[in-house]
C-alpha cells in the first residue's frame, strides 16, 4: 500500500461555485485532480483528504461530490474542513460514502502499518483575529483530536494525522495541537486550508520529530502527494 494525500478538493458538482474565480490556477481543477489520481493511484493505495471536500450546503447536494470521490481508485479517508457545511452528523455522512471511503470523527482507521487519525482543527491563538469564541472552538477541536489519537494509539501502529487547519505557524512555533501530536508520537501530520499567497504561512518539515506537510490541492498543483514515512 502507498499512502497519498491531497486536501481542499472544493468540488462543486451541483452548486454554482467555479473555483477559477480564485484565479486561473484553479481552472478545471477537478478534471486535473482526476487525471493525476488515475495516473498515480491503484486500488491498493490509500488517499488522505484533509477537509474542504465540497462546496455543497446539504448532504443531498454533497452526494454527487462524494460519489465522485468514491469512484476514484484506492481507499479514501476524509475529515471535515471549515467549508464542509454539508457535514451534518457523522452517521449520516458515512451512509453516503462508498464502501472504500471512510470519514473520521473522534476515531481513527487502520491501514496496513499505520493508523490514520484526525480532526478539523481551528485558527491558532497567535492569529491576529483570534477571539474568545475561537478559543472555545480551538479547545473543542483539541478534545476531538485527543479522542482520535487515543483511538489510533490502541492499534499499536505508526500514527499519521490529518488536520484541516495548520497546527503550527510558519516559523515552527508549537501549539497545543503539536504538543498533543508529540505526546502520541505521531510520525506525520498533513494539513490543508492555505491557498495562493497564504502558502507562505505553511510549515513543511520536521518539528520535534514529526513531519508536517501542506497538501492543499493548489499547493500540490492538483496532484496527490506520495507520503514517505520515517
Amino acid at each position: 500500500m502507498a499512502l497519498y494525500a491531497i486536501g481542499d478538493l472544493h468540488l462543486a458538482t451541483v452548486v454554482d461555485k467555479p473555483m477559477d474565480i480564485f484565479g486561473d490556477t484553479w481552472r478545471d481543477h477537478a478534471e486535473r485532480i482526476q487525471a493525476h489520481w488515475h495516473a498515480q493511484i491503484g486500488p491498493e493505495d490509500t488517499v488522505l483528504l484533509p477537509g474542504d471536500i465540497s462546496w455543497a450546503m446539504t448532504l443531498d447536494e454533497a452526494k454527487p461530490d462524494l460519489d465522485w470521490i468514491g469512484a476514484m481508485p484506492g481507499k479514501k479517508i476524509l475529515i471535515r474542513g471549515n467549508h464542509d457545511y454539508w457535514w451534518s452528523g457523522i452517521g449520516k455522512v458515512r451512509q453516503l460514502l462508498s464502501h472504500d471511503t471512510y470519514a473520521i470523527q473522534n476515531d481513527s482507521l487502520q491501514q496496513a502499518e499505520v493508523a490514520i487519525a484526525g480532526t478539523r482543527g481551528w485558527l491558532l491563538p497567535n492569529h491576529p483575529n483570534f477571539t474568545e469564541e475561537d478559543e472555545h472552538i480551538f479547545e473543542r477541536e483539541l478534545h476531538r483530536l485527543r479522542l482520535s489519537l487515543e483511538h489510533a494509539k490502541k492499534s499499536d501502529r505508526k500514527i499519521v494525522c490529518m488536520l484541516h487547519y495548520p497546527p503550527l505557524s510558519a516559523d515552527g512555533q508549537g501549539t497545543a495541537y503539536t504538543n498533543l501530536l508529540e505526546q502520541y508520537q505521531v510520525v506525520m501530520c498533513v494539513y490543508g486550508h492555505l491557498h495562493g499567497n497564504s502558502h507562505r504561512y505553511a510549515f513543511n518539515g520536521i518539528h520535534h520529530g514529526i513531519h508536517y506537510q501542506l497538501v492543499s490541492a493548489d499547493y500540490l498543483n492538483f496532484c496527490p502527494r506520495l507520503l514517505t514515512l520515517a
